[in-house]
């Protein structure tokens, strides 16, 4: 919730002249300020707030307090709606390929379909990611999402097609367990990951370039520690992703309005991991 303007005359637990919202004179800045950068805001008095929203100020800060959490609830419920359709999609798609022998021969004889789906999913992921009239105008939002997933999930197919069966079902359940696991350690835990985003993004700028490195030195030995390394920084990014939805307490959180960007955070973060777990499966099995 953003706070209005409170009257300087007014006390604490009273209302301000031009009414609105309860609050200290202090002038502080609201906790949820506008910060640039795709719909994310700086909590600037998470541990006030959470000192000051014991009380009871007669409809102040509690029903605040209370509608804040409401309209987040809602958002969560509509990300995590989003997202498994998302995922179901995909399934589907990756389904299709490892289990109908005729698209798996195709796939792997037409690469320049899977560069044209790469082309598809990096084009719209800029367009969500660094433009915020595609990401909140409805419903050119969830057509762009819809979009993405189908070619996001044609690319995981093609992927999947040069893998045994069993090899990507295991893959499947794995990353199943683990992000069910991660989301719910996210929403338990009292470590606050969402001032982690500047050390996630180093050690993503250091698994490039160790991919990159990777290309003139490669052996199963080193695409193993890549492929473990990736899994890793992702699933830490899922932990990072899940607790920028939840707002309340945590030093970061991201508008309520975002939650087309939201779900494609998550939906990349449990994608990208699958890519990775199902490497390391082929890996170990000399694949």
């Amino acid at each position: 919730m953003y706070n209005q303007p409170v009257d300087s005359q007014a006390g604490y637990g009273q209302p301000a002249q031009s009414g609105g919202y309860y609050g200290p004179t202090s002038q502080q800045p609201p906790p949820y300020s506008s910060a640039p950068g795709a719909g994310y805001t700086y909590n600037y008095g998470a541990a006030q707030d959470m000192d000051m929203n014991d009380e009871d100020t007669s409809g102040g800060l509690m029903s605040s307090n209370f509608s804040e959490k409401s309209v987040r609830a809602a958002f969560l419920k509509k990300v995590y709606s989003i997202l498994c359709l998302q995922l179901l999609v995909s399934i589907g798609i990756v389904c299709i390929f490892i289990f109908h022998k005729p698209s798996k021969n195709y796939v792997r004889k037409h690469p320049g379909t899977f560069y044209a789906a790469w082309g598809v999913t990096l084009v719209i992921m800029i367009a969500i990611a660094c433009f915020e009239k595609p990401r909140r105008k409805f419903p050119l939002n969830l057509a762009l999402l819809g979009l993405f997933t189908l070619a996001e999930g044609y690319l995981l197919g093609v992927i999947s097609a040069f893998y045994k069966r069993d090899e990507v079902l295991m893959a499947m359940g794995i990353v199943a367990v683990v992000s069910l696991a991660i989301t719910i350690f996210a929403f338990q835990t009292k470590y606050d990951f969402t001032m982690m985003g500047g050390c996630l993004f180093v050690g993503l700028i250091v698994l490039l370039c160790f991919g990159f490195l990777s290309i003139f030195f490669y052996s199963r030995i080193v695409s193993l520690i890549y492929a473990c390394l990736g899994a890793l920084i992702f699933a830490m990014y899922l932990v990072f992703d899940t607790q920028i939805m939840m707002g309340g307490g945590k030093a970061y959180s991201i508008s309520p309005e975002e939650y087309i960007f939201a779900a494609l955070n998550l939906y990349i973060d449990i994608v990208t991991l699958f890519i990775y777990i199902l490497s390391i499966i082929g890996l170990a099995r000399g694949d």
